[in-house]
């Protein structure tokens, strides 16, 4: 199998990257319950952006500067915890065990 693989070496030689190591140490991370959590967490609010852009149309502010652009991403994470609110208060409480 070797010779058909490579006919002409010796050995087959397979490199490692140079940044290997830290490659790693983010896997190491990764496989902790701390960072599955905070991927977990991290995902809801992922979703809340993705949702303002896409469905509530924020993809470009409209406002000029800083406080304008602040005073309507307010204004838009308000409506949308408002709409959050009334969809979970229109379900009612939920029913006893």
């Amino acid at each position: 199998m070797k010779a058909k693989c490579c006919p002409n070496t010796s050995f087959r030689k397979i490199a490692r990257s140079v940044h290997e190591a830290a490659r790693d140490v983010s896997r190491r991370i990764a496989a902790t319950p701390e960072y599955v959590r905070s991927r977990h967490e991290r995902k809801k609010v992922e979703m809340l952006f993705a949702h303002l852009k896409r469905i509530l149309k924020m993809d470009r502010l409209r406002l000029r500067g800083m406080s304008g652009a602040t005073d309507e991403f307010t204004l838009a994470a308000a409506v949308q915890s408002l709409r959050r609110l009334a969809k979970l208060t229109s379900q009612g409480p939920p029913a006893p065990v």
